[in-house]
């Protein structure tokens, strides 16, 4: 008899991990240069046991990659878009007939319309407090309307600081002061209408904004000190942030409201803490914590979670950090940037790369040998570059942070040179530059080179006729 208790159990351990593992997300963003083709990347999201992802928008090649593929869909609806759906049922109905329906129709298992993206955050200054809500309805009323409710649920991903704890401890928790009567209003609808409340929680940016943060608290190995609250015992911060969320909507009577965690994770790079080291500690302690099914102290069982992100995007916005474009768990190219165990699908290897992709030669943009680093054209042409490719790995503590001088002039000028596709005109820099067949990546810092892309075109950044201007300039000058 305990022969057969001990094997029951240890089925429902199984049924269990299978259910919490097989429940983990993506975040899909393409805010890049060079993208990934979109069926190359939905096969690394198959090969690597993801059964979900998560959109910002819905583009159409993404969309027709996902058609049939089996993954459940949140296809998202961008805040410039709010106050247009607010105001108009017929864009509601429109935008959910061009963008929910026709790709249902056409075998994408749409499962959520994320109305905004963290439209309440306080940075923001109020700017979508008055179209976010309104928007909700009208797309809820378009859903309706194509048959598409029992299917699709729309949700708001929100950032976490729409709620808080003065004490710091969960059982405190309530919705911010500022948007408390909007946030109980929204929370009733999602309820009404069997949504779920997305909440986006980034131990990093707790990290990252408060040089006091204890940083053992940003982990999961539980060598934090504890915060107590009650019966309940906190020694990470996600358990903590959540668990705050859990009492607000609790007090507001709607305890038993499902959340997703819509954007989980930790960069790679931008920022001293922004590290693999740390992105593999906190990402597969992530996984491993959920993995047991054990949830938090408020909300015990599988968490529905998305990680943040699956891929770096070289022009996301740096205005909160220069870590905003180094967020993937996989490179620009689809390599893995460190072993992260999913469990099913990749449980016995780790991450798999993206298959065929292909590169552009193995050429390079360097500062020439023989240019003195007192050269008066170097500065302009330096901030030119990272002005318009990425300098964000160049930095104190970051993967290039070890460059000398020349080594950082190089960086940019080669980044600059494989955003554009390698044409020889954009690695001229006034005469300053030269390329190279030599790799000139060094310990951490990887000087990439870019992958071929269908549409990828020569010189489409805005500032090019200054660059012709300078290279005619050149020319001018040396034939003087």
């Amino acid at each position: 008899m305990d022969k057969v208790k001990a094997m029951i159990l240890l089925l429902s351990c199984i049924s269990l991990l299978s259910v919490c593992v097989n429940g983990i997300g993506a975040n899909w963003g393409t805010q890049t240069s060079h993208p990934l083709p979109p069926d190359t990347v939905v096969q690394m999201l198959k090969e690597n046991g993801f059964s979900k992802v998560k959109l910002f928008d819905a583009e159409d090649g993404t969309m027709n990659a996902l058609k049939k593929s089996g993954f459940e869909v949140m296809v998202g609806l961008p805040n410039d878009m709010l106050r247009t759906l607010a105001t108009s049922v017929k864009a509601a109905e429109n935008w959910v007939s061009k963008n929910v329906s026709a790709y249902v129709n056409d075998g994408v298992n749409i499962r959520y319309v994320a109305v905004g993206n963290e439209p309440f955050l306080e940075t923001y200054n109020g700017s979508f407090l008055q179209t976010t809500f309104p928007a909700l309805q009208n797309v809820q009323g378009a859903l309706i309307k194509a048959g598409l409710s029992n299917q699709v649920k729309v949700t708001i991903p929100l950032n976490a600081d729409v709620y808080q704890s003065s004490t710091g401890k969960p059982s405190d928790g309530d919705f911010r002061t500022d948007i408390h009567d909007l946030m109980v209003a929204i929370v009733k609808f999602l309820s009404d209408n069997s949504a779920a409340f997305t909440v986006n929680i980034y131990p990093f940016i707790s990290l990252y904004s408060d040089s006091n943060f204890p940083v053992e608290y940003a982990f999961f190995d539980g060598n934090a000190s504890p915060v107590v609250d009650g019966s309940n015992t906190y020694t990470n911060m996600f358990d903590a942030n959540l668990d705050t969320l859990i009492w607000a909507l609790k007090k507001n009577g709607y305890g038993n409201l499902p959340i997703i965690v819509g954007e989980i994770g930790w960069p790679t790079d931008g920022d001293m803490n922004a590290n693999t080291q740390y992105a593999q500690r906190f990402n597969q302690g992530f996984m491993t914590h959920t993995s047991t099914g054990r949830g938090t102290p408020m909300r015990p069982g599988p968490i529905d979670a998305y990680l943040f992100s699956l891929i770096d995007e070289d022009e996301k916005s740096i205005q909160p950090g220069n870590f905003e474009r180094h967020w993937g768990i996989f490179t620009y190219d689809g390599l893995p940037k460190y072993q992260l165990n999913l469990g099913i699908g990749n449980s016995s290897r780790g991450l798999g790369k993206a298959r065929g992709v292909q590169y552009l030669d193995k050429k390079w943009c360097v500062l020439k040998p023989n240019i003195p680093l007192s050269d008066s054209r170097l500065a302009d042409t330096i901030s030119y570059a990272c002005s318009n490719a990425d300098c964000t790995s160049l930095g104190y503590k970051t993967s290039c942070g070890n460059l000398d001088t020349r080594g950082n002039i190089s960086y940019a000028f080669d980044n600059y040179f494989q955003k554009n596709d390698q044409d020889d005109v954009a690695c001229d820099f006034s005469g300053l530059a030269t390329t190279t067949n030599m790799d000139p990546s060094t310990g951490t810092c990887r000087f990439g080179i870019m992958i071929m892309v269908d549409d990828a075109s020569s010189f489409k950044l805005p500032q090019f006729g200054l660059l012709i201007f300078i290279f005619l300039l050149h020319l001018l000058l040396t034939t003087l």
